[in-house]
């Protein structure tokens, strides 16, 4: 089984604490879903898991910072909350540089959680609109001829049709046609919107 919707996914080893967090998520209109180790998160997770994490930092076997590099290595990006027992600021210096967003000590306080679970879910929602984006944009720059790459590559840049012309040696006119051509596929309605774009798929400007 793996999820598709936003979801915030409780990994502690404590029965107590899952069940805790479990109400107090589903009372504020969250969807929790608690795991009792790493390793049963890890085989449930799906490729692309919406929402976010609450890790419990120490746990037998696998710890919630062990964890957290694995799905960094499997390319997730899934927001992170780290939950532990004892203020360590080493082991929250890691996890903090490992990418989370939290770092909170139990007991925490219901609301600066919630508070981090709805950050963490912003920022998975923003990060996922962003992913899509720039999926969207190559499939529109793999659209176009590779001359039809060039002439953006020079309008990104900030170079006139003369200019670009001059470059690929090639007619004004030409490039004229090859521009329109590339603000079409592209479905920009701006040279800035075209820029924007580029940058987005962090396309090298020469």
């Amino acid at each position: 089984m793996s999820f598709s919707g936003e979801r915030v996914f409780v990994v502690d080893d404590d029965p107590g604490v899952r069940k805790s967090l479990a109400r107090l998520l589903r009372s504020a209109g969250l969807e929790p879903i608690a795991f009792e180790s790493p390793q049963e998160f890890l085989r449930t997770l799906g490729a692309e898991p919406a929402g976010c994490a609450i890790l419990d930092v120490t746990m037998p076997g696998l710890d919630g910072l062990t964890l957290q590099r694995e799905l960094t290595s499997r390319g997730s990006e899934l927001p992170v909350i780290f939950l532990t027992g004892h203020g360590d600021v080493p082991k929250s210096v890691q996890a903090m540089k490992g990418g989370a967003k939290d770092f909170l000590t139990k007991p925490v306080d219901d609301e600066v959680l919630l508070d981090a679970v709805r950050r963490a879910l912003e920022v998975d929602r923003a990060g996922r609109e962003s992913r899509r984006e720039r999926t969207e944009i190559q499939k529109r720059l793999a659209a176009l001829t590779p001359r039809e790459r060039e002439v953006m590559e020079g309008v990104v840049a900030g170079r006139l049709n003369k200019q670009i012309a001059s470059d690929l040696g090639i007619s004004e006119k030409t490039v004229k046609v090859h521009r329109g051509r590339v603000m079409e596929k592209m479905a920009a309605s701006s040279v800035a919107e075209l820029v924007r774009m580029a940058d987005r798929a962090a396309l090298r400007r020469p």
